[in-house]
């Protein structure tokens, strides 16, 4: 109750002040442009009021979370600057913060590395008909083996990632298991600024080693580990024979074998595709804050008890007594939660800000989260769906911006089965990618099997659902020529089933196949996720 004593002493000085004819709207227009207060009068700072256990400059809002854990990185007018001047180091490392604590942008991310299921199929191209099967077969499964052996699925959804989060992928090809695998490069340390046929000439810059790894024997180590190519570069480096090549240039750039480098990126750029989403995620996290601050203030609850006054206006308690009242309320409710006690002599009034006028409230949260993925380019349904909504066309967009990017994959698996195409007038094996997605893979098998039937190639609906061609062959080979499969399970009687030895059998057992499958007439009831809202509801109605 130390307040209500202050307030009591300057009116008593106000009392005092008007005794002596002291003319407060004459003392006030002399005394405008004195900030210390009024004359006679103490000086009062009003940003030292109390709230509650804070003053006023205490209650500053901070609500934003990442500021909290990195203020440089989340501040939406450094990203934004990182954006217009291009400064790509700092855009993949805003990128590289973002993936980790935003869930909004990891989830982008992950969807669009790996939206495809990166199903391949290896064809021989025999250009001579005089080429010998043995031959044909032997390079054939030599070079399943060698994508096998890559684990091509693992790795493109690995590196397609990496792509998205740090706008490109560096790599240089190193033997493995039989095979051909990539070992990283940090791209902050790598360039492209031509072309070696169409392959992009990749430059490393040596001073990663000297500035990554300070300690001498770790870096003599890490150097070890990488290929031959390396180690001489860096030996070129220490030896000053690695000057800066241009004006603003630094030291150390090496230019690699291009036939041993690879570089994929999604748009051209080397900086994050989803690097303009960020700002709204910035925004979206505030706006959660300030959400968040608004609930809190809605659970809080003031008791106001009021002191009486006479009919003269003058205190019926003493200063004393008004502070044992407001003592005693505050010790009743002093385990309540999200309450407290205000003691006045004044008529309280809170006023509310909000606009009541309009019927229909706006959800905030909402509407930022929807610019976030506006700007993604992204469907929010495909990561929250409330409704029965078709996704066809975004899913469709969201493939088309990644397809080059699956191009470039293409072209690498090619490159792998290189040294397998020893005369390619003969005979050359190459590597396709099928256009494969999570959404995508149970049509296709159907639209692969119906070209089966009429004569296309048998692999492709078991590739379509996730085989390799190696692991088909196998099968087949296993179940019919070692279990004699074929001759056990009979399949019913169909025009793409029938063959001689099936009907020979059922005519020498005297059998017959059923006809029909029963089921009825009428069109086949399509599944939930692709009927109308209105069928679903007339449907729900019904029930």
């Amino acid at each position: 109750m130390k307040d209500l004593k202050e307030v009591s002493l300057l009116r008593n000085r106000i009392e005092d002040i008007k005794a002596k004819g002291f003319n407060m709207q004459t003392q006030l227009d002399t005394n405008q442009n004195q900030p210390s207060g009024y004359a006679g009068l103490p000086a009062l700072d009003f940003s030292k009021i109390r709230v509650g256990a804070q003053t006023l400059e205490d209650a500053v809002l901070n609500l934003s979370c990442y500021k909290n854990v990195n203020p440089r990185l989340a501040d939406r007018v450094t990203v934004l600057r990182a954006i217009d001047t291009g400064d790509i180091k700092t855009m993949r490392e805003i990128s590289d913060f973002f993936y980790k604590t935003s869930g909004i942008y990891a989830r982008i991310l992950r969807y669009m590395a790996f939206m495809y299921r990166y199903d391949w199929m290896v064809t021989p191209y025999i250009n001579d008909e005089n080429v010998k099967t043995e031959k044909l077969l032997k390079g054939f499964h030599q070079s399943l083996r060698a994508l096998d052996n890559y684990g091509v699925k693992k790795h493109l959804g690995e590196i397609a990632l990496k792509i998205l989060r740090y706008g490109v992928y560096y790599g240089y090809k190193v033997p493995f298991n039989n095979s051909i695998t990539l070992q990283d490069l940090p791209p902050n340390y790598c360039r492209t600024r031509y072309f070696c046929g169409n392959k992009p000439a990749v430059e490393f810059n040596m001073r990663f080693f000297d500035e990554c790894y300070s300690n001498v024997s770790q870096r003599m180590k890490i150097l070890a580990l990488f290929p031959k190519e390396f180690q001489k570069g860096y030996d070129l480096y220490k030896k000053g024979k690695l000057p800066p090549e241009f004006q603003g240039d630094t030291s150390g750039w090496y230019l690699l074998d291009p036939s041993k480098t690879v570089r994929f990126t999604v748009n051209g750029e080397e900086y994050p595709a989803f690097i303009s989403v960020i700002p709204l995620i910035i925004d979206l996290d505030e706006a959660q804050g300030l959400d968040k601050k608004k609930t809190l203030q809605r659970l809080l609850k003031i008791v106001i008890q009021k002191m009486p006054l006479d009919k003269n206006g003058e205190l019926i308690f003493d200063i004393d007594e008004a502070q044992q009242l407001h003592n005693n309320a505050v010790q009743m409710l002093s385990r309540a939660i999200g309450v407290d006690v205000l003691t006045t002599f004044a008529d309280v009034d809170v006023a509310d800000m909000q606009d009541t006028r309009g019927t229909a409230q706006t959800d905030d949260l909402q509407r930022v989260e929807r610019q976030v993925f506006n700007e993604a380019g992204v469907s929010q349904m495909q990561f929250n769906t409330d409704g029965n909504i078709a996704l066809e066309k975004s899913i469709l967009n969201d493939e088309a911006t990644i397809y080059n990017m699956l191009l470039q994959f293409e072209e690498f698996l090619n490159e792998l089965l290189e040294p397998y195409n020893t005369n390619v007038r003969k005979v050359e094996y190459r590597v396709q990618l099928l256009t494969t997605t999570i959404y995508n893979y149970k049509e296709l098998a159907k639209l692969y099997k119906e070209q089966m039937q009429v004569g296309f190639s048998k692999m492709l609906p078991q590739i379509a659902l996730g085989q390799s061609q190696s692991s088909i062959l196998a099968n087949a080979y296993f179940e019919n020529n070692i279990l004699d499969l074929v001759n056990v399970f009979i399949p019913p009687l169909m025009s793409s089933t029938m063959n001689e030895n099936i009907l020979n059998r059922v005519r020498g057992g005297g059998g017959s196949q059923g006809q029909g499958d029963g089921e009825g007439a009428g069109r086949k009831e399509l599944p939930d996720d692709q009927k109308s809202e209105k069928t679903l509801a007339n449907k729900e109605s019904s029930s």
